[in-house]
């Protein structure tokens, strides 16, 4: 047979195939980079324009709600009422904290963020420089902060401890995001304080996921919020950084809002009470077991309903989203189940959906329990499945960040970076190759646009950086979520995806309502797949390790002697980088015939002989994409004599990876 075999082995390999996908980049480039936002930015695909939004047809039957089932005990709880001037975009707050010290020593000092003083003036972290390389990558123009009027600690003689607490976060002079309150004694393991808290929150321009827009309010991170203790009684607090994300312990909040009567309100936890009086509304929340409460108000929000898997989903969304409605809301139909059976059972009642209206993306594409942010500028594409992917992904983050509660702003990987890898199994197994698009015959999954962005940046830091560490947020986007995402794919193609995912649910299931470390992760996966994945999975996420296999050398010709075999050749393999991983090769032959080698790829290059009736024209390594960590598809596949229509070919994947980078 003529020597186009390999060719056609190639085009059938997922990876080159994806990798010939990207030219409809040349298409659909501008949609993609529209939506680069914050959580879509790990696995942005094009997709095909989507058929016109059906009309939703009414929801499915389905049983009813069901109550938390498996809370936490809680540690910090809060019992607040909040009073919204709309008009002035102003919180003024009161309320009750109830903390218990679950470390194993006293502490004599709390630690609260009020991180919406990083808009309060020129001279804080984020507005002196962090804005730069943030997600929205420019300062507030009309600034929001918290005010702290009292926090009284009633065990403690009622003392108010505001008065001597520092005025600016450690270290830095300048900042008000991270205060210190010293207490009058120290507060025993195991004692509970009661603290009686009131300030005045002011929203700043919405600018980093909290904030207004018009008549709009996106109210997150908006109360006096106590840092996290520690078990070995060190605080973990820290400044507002914009790349990074939130940590608290767990509690039960309820949280009365009380807001003119013409807005339409979305907040974390169930409803269980409203109340009109004079043009206003009080409606008051219950959360029980989560971290952290947010809330959105606007008084043209429309809304849709659903049960879906005994939880109450609601989507609150602008007019002019109508069209997006039923994506949403068939993606959440898919992922919540999906998520449920593999990670553990989805413990609240109620999941609130916030589409935000066109003028305020910037709070699109966020997580808070119990309530999620989709829309953003992923709702403008035609040609992106983004609406889909940014709702899986912020569902997703229920469980990483959400259920299990890691530290985001330590270790950012075990929080976007899982969450990436776990939408995009969801992405595949609802859409499959197509989940990122499909033009023709050549498809594009989202995991293989994931892979290209890692590829592009892997070199350039660690993946289990803190979040302050990287230099921006395409460094986070590129390293935290997609090489992250890939490194679990990898794993995946090499033990097998079953095996996988029975690390990732266990994890997930046995630091459920915890706050597990980067080495809670990294054992949990060596006990399930063994030392060499722990090893390499520490090279990779720790050490900016690579692995680059490469067909090096393709050698064939005619035996000396007549023979059985007339034809002899070999092939050398290369491995380059500090990671290895099990790898099959396959050579080709000019009758068609295969020779595949399976290689543990622990040496720095193998040299394979050949002996056969036919030429040896070409060999293929990891034809079926097992590992997607690999630096450069490009150069696992060489033909001896290449012909005119394969060297055409393999400057169109090199231009379409080039697309793809």
């Amino acid at each position: 047979m003529p020597a186009k075999i390999p060719v056609k082995v190639l085009v059938q390999q997922r990876s080159v195939r994806e990798a010939l996908s990207g030219l409809l980049g040349l298409l659909f480039g501008a949609a993609l980079l529209a939506l680069a936002n914050h959580e879509a930015s790990a696995t942005l695909a094009p997709t095909p324009a989507p058929a016109p939004a059906p009309v939703l047809a009414p929801a499915p039957p389905n049983s009813p709600p069901s109550a938390p089932f498996d809370a936490p005990t809680p540690v910090a709880s809060y019992q607040l009422k909040a009073s919204l001037d709309a008009s002035k975009h102003r919180i003024t707050g009161t309320g009750t904290l109830r903390f218990t010290n679950t470390a194993q020593t006293a502490t004599s000092e709390l630690y609260f963020h009020l991180y919406l003083n990083a808009f309060k003036n020129t001279k804080s972290l984020f507005q002196r420089s962090e804005f730069r390389g943030a997600r929205s990558n420019r300062k507030a123009t009309v600034p929001g902060s918290i005010d702290v009027e009292k926090v009284v600690a009633v065990e403690m003689g009622n003392q108010d401890l505001w008065p001597s607490a520092e005025h600016h976060s450690p270290g830095d002079p300048d900042d008000e995001t991270d205060i210190r309150v010293s207490l009058p004694r120290a507060l025993a393991a195991g004692e509970t304080l009661t603290l009686q808290l009131a300030w005045k929150s002011q929203l700043p321009e919405l600018t980093e996921r909290s904030g207004f827009a018009g008549d709009f309010n996106m109210v997150a991170q908006w109360f006096p919020k106590l840092a996290r203790l520690e078990p070995n009684g060190t605080w973990a607090h820290f400044p507002f950084h914009p790349n990074s994300e939130f940590y608290a312990d767990f509690g039960d909040y309820e949280v009365t809002l009380d807001v003119p009567s013409d807005e339409v309100v979305g907040a974390s936890g169930e409803q269980i009470r409203k109340e009109d009086h004079a043009g206003r509304t009080a409606l008051t929340f219950r959360a029980l077991g989560v971290h952290d409460f947010a809330w959105t108000a606007w008084p043209r929000f429309l809304t849709r309903d659903e049960v879906m898997s005994g939880v109450q989903v609601r989507l609150l969304y602008p007019v002019a989203a109508e069209s997006l409605v039923a994506r949403e809301l068939d993606a959440v139909r898919f992922a919540l189940p999906h998520f449920e059976q593999l990670y553990g059972r989805y413990p609240y009642s109620t999941l609130t959906l916030v589409h935000p209206p066109a003028d305020a993306e910037g709070a699109g594409g966020m997580e808070y329990p119990t309530l999620i942010t989709t829309g953003g500028a992923a709702s403008h594409n035609l040609f992106a499945r983004g609406i889909e992917l940014v709702t899986v992904h912020e569902l997703g983050h229920q469980w990483f960040y959400g259920l299990v509660a890691s530290n985001e702003s330590a270790s950012p990987f075990l929080d976007e970076g899982l969450n990436s890898y776990a939408e995009a199994e969801a992405m595949h197994s609802r859409w499959g190759n197509v989940s990122g698009g499909k033009l023709w015959d050549l498809e594009l999954s989202a995991a293989a646009v994931t892979r290209a962005q890692a590829a592009a940046a892997q070199f350039d830091d660690a993946v289990g950086n803190a979040a302050a560490l990287f230099s921006d947020f395409s460094s986070i986007g590129s390293l935290v979520y997609a090489r992250t995402a890939t490194i679990m794919q990898t794993l995946a193609g090499v033990y097998g995806k079953a095996q996988l995912q029975a690390a990732l649910g266990a994890y997930t299931r046995r630091y459920r309502f915890q706050h597990p470390s980067a080495e809670d992760f990294i054992e949990q996966v060596a006990t399930v797949l063994g030392p060499e994945a722990e090893r390499a999975l520490r090279a990779l996420i720790f050490e900016r390790g690579f692995l680059d296999y490469t067909v090096s050398e393709v050698n064939s010709a005619p035996a000396s002697e007549s023979g059985k075999d007339p034809w002899l050749g070999d092939v050398l393999i290369r491995r380059h980088g500090t990671v290895s991983f099990p790898v099959d090769i396959v050579l080709f032959a000019a009758d068609g015939s295969e020779h595949r080698q399976r290689w543990n790829g622990s040496a720095p290059w193998l040299r394979i002989d050949y002996s056969g009736t036919s030429e040896l024209i070409g060999a293929v390594i990891d034809p079926e994409l097992k590992l997607p960590i690999d630096s450069n598809l490009l150069n696992n596949s060489k033909m001896l004599k290449p012909k005119s229509a394969a060297r055409s070919y393999e400057r169109l994947v090199y231009g379409a990876q080039l697309l793809l980078g």
